[in-house]
């Protein structure tokens, strides 16, 4: 016999929804673990999701434990977490009704001790040097004689005066301040975009673009130098077109953007040293090369002078050189009239040997050869033209024959072109009146739109147009004051008038009216404000 109905149950037990369970121990393991620091490696990190959180575990050699970084306390956080990496998290534990999973939210995250810090910076150096961002060959030389120079530091404290000092003790040039916070959340990402920043100066620009630049901080930890070891100043450094200088901290501290940059100077006043010569070592040098310089065109124009002098007593006198064109001058002159002599002799013996060669029977044996040439020629000179005649006779046949028949091929081709003309002439004036009348079909149209859009049209429905004295159209009451002189335009016709003091119901003088209503003043528009002017950092 049993003592229990059907409804009833046989323990006294409280009886939980399953959300209801869900969320008690939700509450539960919130208060009890509201806010705890967590030791382990990290597992399973692929980046930040495309929703800006980041999601990941934390392990150790007996436990894991899920881990989440909201995108609010992902971007605050001072070191990133990287795959494999030691840290301690702060955060709470919190669990995941949709699955019965707990997990941890992790506010703060930081590298377990500095052997962790080391041995990161350790994998990061050698995870860039495979890359070639630390390779010689790609440093470049810096400018002996920059004329701008570009500093990125912090605008306060002793590394900036200290090289604008030694700056303007060396050599004074321009130099151009980037500030940045160089230690901190965000200062990584101001360092990468001042150097990206002065790159991306225009030569001749509204700012000078530096020669040479130099990125500095005082001396510190390994965690306030951190910065200078993220990932992406290492390679904003690695790509500037720039020579670039890094003067991170004290003599003793190395970052990677020492590796990367062009030059590295154990303090920021070595940087300034680095950066420009002492102009009055230059200047010394300069007078004494000056000095050398004369001293050596003197002694070259010394040595020139007297070598000269030795060529010219070696030359010979003009008499010497004189000599011997002379005496051939004499020579000649002497044969010449016996050269003339010789000469006429010789011409007269060849002309009495061709004079015993000519007989009157041999010039008339030419004569006569001569004459038969000549009659030979004639006659074939005859026969040509004859030929010649009868070819222009028989082509002047066919150009009369041509001619003949040209008024009756003329007449054809007359009427055949006065046909096409008619033809053409009507075709022209149809498509001249069709193009007309389109034309004023089109003009009608737009004398029609015209009309509509006439502020004429407005005026025949009761409206009117208000010009001032110069004739221009009014758009406020704003625009006049009192003892203006201004014309009324209505539809059939303009009235002038004086416009009259406004009175507190919004009337002027010259009778009632409807009140006007004030515009609301227009907000002043960020365009409206002067430009901010940047100021002096000290």
């Amino acid at each position: 016999m049993s003592f229990f109905s059907d409804n009833d149950s046989p323990s006294n037990l409280a009886e939980y929804s399953v959300s209801e369970l869900s969320g008690s121990i939700k509450r539960t393991v919130e208060q009890a673990f509201d806010q705890v620091r967590v030791r382990g490696e990290i597992s399973g990190y692929r980046g930040p999701h495309s929703s800006g959180h980041a999601y990941f575990s934390l392990k150790d050699d007996r436990a894991r434990i899920d881990a989440v970084v909201w995108k609010g306390s992902f971007s605050r956080l001072r070191f990133k977490p990287e795959e494999g990496m030691e840290v301690i998290a702060t955060g709470k534990i919190t669990t995941f009704p949709g699955s019965s999973k707990y997990q941890i939210v992790i506010e703060t995250l930081e590298p377990a001790g500095a052997g962790a810090l080391m041995a990161l910076l350790e994998e990061r150096r050698r995870k860039l040097a495979a890359e070639g961002l630390f390779d010689a060959e790609r440093k470049k030389p810096l400018p002996f004689l920059p004329k701008v120079i570009g500093v990125v530091t912090s605008p306060t404290g002793a590394v900036i005066r200290d090289i604008l000092h030694r700056i303007a003790d060396r050599f004074p040039v321009h130099v151009v301040v980037w500030p940045v916070k160089v230690q901190g959340e965000g200062s990584g990402q101001e360092v990468a975009a001042a150097i990206e920043g002065f790159n991306a100066f225009v030569p001749g620009g509204p700012i000078a673009r530096p020669d040479v630049l130099i990125v500095a901080r005082g001396g510190g930890s390994l965690e306030d130098l951190w910065s200078f070891n993220d990932e992406i100043v290492v390679r904003a450094a690695a790509a500037s077109r720039i020579p670039l200088i890094a003067a991170v901290g004290h003599e003793t501290d190395w970052t990677l953007i020492d590796h990367a940059a062009d030059r590295r100077a154990p303090t920021p006043t070595g940087a300034a040293e680095m950066a420009v010569p002492v102009k009055a070592d230059l200047q010394a040098e300069i007078a004494s090369l000056a000095a050398r310089l004369g001293g050596a065109m003197a002694r070259q124009m010394d040595n020139r002078r007297q070598g000269v002098r030795a060529l010219a007593r070696a030359l010979p006198s003009l008499d010497q050189l004189l000599a011997l064109p002379r005496r051939r001058f004499d020579e000649a002159a002497a044969g010449l009239g016996r050269g003339l002599h010789m000469n006429t002799v010789n011409k007269r013996r060849s002309f009495e040997r061709v004079a015993a060669h000519l007989r009157p029977d041999m010039l008339v044996t030419r004569i006569a050869e001569r004459r038969q040439r000549v009659d030979e020629r004639l006659l074939r000179a005859e026969r040509v033209i004859e030929r010649r005649l009868d070819q222009l006779r028989a082509r002047l046949s066919a150009f009369d024959v041509s001619l003949r028949a040209t008024p009756a091929r003329i007449t054809t081709q007359t009427e055949r072109s006065r046909d096409r003309l008619k033809g053409l002439a009507m075709r022209g004036e149809s498509a001249l009146a069709g193009d007309l009348a389109r034309r004023r079909a089109l003009l009608q149209a737009q004398d029609r739109v015209l009309q509509s859009l006439s502020y004429r049209n407005v005026l025949k429905r009761g409206y009117a147009l208000v010009r001032d004295e110069d004739g221009a159209p009014v758009k406020g009451a704003g625009e006049l004051g009192p003892g203006r002189a201004i014309a009324i335009e209505f539809a059939d016709g303009v009235v002038d008038a004086v416009t009259g003091p406004v009175t507190g119901s919004g009337t002027g003088s010259g009778g009632g009216g409807a009140p006007q209503r004030k515009k609301p003043a227009r907000p002043e528009t960020d365009a409206a404000k002067p430009a901010p002017r940047q100021g002096s950092l000290f």
